[in-house]
């Protein structure tokens, strides 16, 4: 974990000025995978792992970014735009693209920032918009401008269409500004529409990172978009007030299935049963139905894996050796998908034992040895007071 004090010492030994430091938190999605890019309804929680940003104003126009993860050190003109020297390395990227959006509407001040986190990278956890987050909120506070989180999470939201090439959609931007310790989001990705659902003390969220990513994630994830804009171009054509395929029931999806390549119906089919389960699995956890809530996150496991295909043979036996441990509820992957982690819900009562006994049996079946722990959900994006304890 992350000594937010001893980043602000490192910062100041280095740079020579005391900073402010920020924080914002990865995500794990509890379920409603690849429904926020059609419109649908997701439900995540922040974790309480974060991107930690220590940073102090320049009296130039310059960021100097250092990051502890890739020791690497990259300097980005505000005025710069996308010149190739600031897009050298991938994860300077996101620190250039909110700058640069946020740049658009106001006027942001030069700045050293020195970025550590404990958010897994690559592993699903949504590291990417946690460093977008923390970033454009350390800029926006040095700059003395007012911070409204839904402008900021849209503009991490368009850092990560324009300038990484990734067309996610909201809800990682929108649970990282707006996570709230003990709940878990239910988030209209269309209107913005929030309710809060409690995570009582009786049950546990475990993250299993299976400790692959494969290579094809990030253009496959695009591929699976256009699909789904291809349905509804096609579905359109006889109901014209269809924008979404959140606008589409099932129903209208199997009656208009001979129109729809089979591999566009299935990826289709997969959203729409997918947002059904979100608002029963809302319900399920405000009625403290945690045997429903597994049942249907295993559900949305093998459509993942059936009709979106974008699960892989390591999440697939992750998911299916949690189900068979004593007080797991349900188990399914979590994030874009290729690899990364799943996410379990398991009975408060058999923490310790669960995670033991996950961790055996997927090192056994795979030969590799996983991370898997226990998390509670944490706090939006915000800053920290140094010297305060962690």
């Amino acid at each position: 974990m992350i000594d937010p004090d001893g980043l602000a010492r490192e910062f100041d030994a280095t740079v020579g000025r005391s900073p402010h430091v920020y924080r914002a938190p990865g995500r794990v999605n509890l379920i409603g995978e690849h429904t926020d890019y059609n419109d649908g309804f997701v439900m995540p929680i922040a974790l309480d792992r974060n991107t930690w940003v220590a940073a102090a104003p320049r009296v130039d126009r310059l960021l100097v970014v250092r990051s502890r993860e890739y020791r690497e050190t990259v300097t980005i003109a505000l005025e710069g735009g996308r010149s190739p020297a600031s897009t050298a390395r991938s994860w300077s990227r996101y620190v250039q693209g909110i700058a640069a959006v946020l740049g658009e509407s106001t006027r942001l001040t030069g700045a050293d920032l020195m970025i550590a986190s404990d958010v897994p990278i690559g592993a699903g956890l949504s590291s990417s918009a946690a460093l977008e987050v923390a970033c454009g909120y350390a800029l926006m506070d040095l700059a003395g401008i007012p911070i409204d989180l839904d402008v900021l999470a849209h503009a991490a939201q368009r850092a990560e269409h324009d300038f990484v090439g990734t067309r996610c959609g909201i809800m990682d931007q929108m649970i990282a500004c707006h996570g709230r310790a003990d709940a878990a989001l239910c988030l209209d990705t269309r209107s913005l529409a929030r309710r809060w659902l409690p995570l009582p003390s009786s049950v546990r969220v475990v993250v299993c990172n299976t400790m692959v990513r494969h290579e094809l994630a990030a253009g496959e994830y695009n591929a699976r978009r256009a699909d789904c804009e291809t349905g509804v171009a096609a579905l359109a054509q006889h109901r014209p007030n269809i924008r979404a395929l959140r606008d589409v029931t099932l129903a209208e999806l199997e009656a208009a299935a001979d129109r729809l390549p089979e591999r566009v119906h299935r990826r289709c089919r997969h959203v729409i049963t997918e947002n059904v389960r979100v608002v029963q699995a809302a319900a399920a956890l405000e009625s403290r139905d945690f045997h429903r809530v597994g049942s249907l996150m295993n559900e949305s496991h093998e459509s993942l894996q059936r009709d979106y295909e974008v699960s892989c043979a390591e999440l697939d036996t992750m998911a299916r050796i949690a189900r068979s441990v004593a007080g797991v509820y349900g188990a399914r992957m979590t994030g874009g998908g290729f690899g990364g982690c799943v996410v379990a819900l398991v009975d408060a009562a058999a923490e310790g034992s669960a995670v033991r006994d996950i961790a055996r049996g997927y090192e056994s079946a795979s030969g590799m040895r996983p991370d898997i722990w226990p998390t509670g959900a944490g706090a939006g994006v915000g800053g920290w007071r140094v010297g305060a304890s962690a």
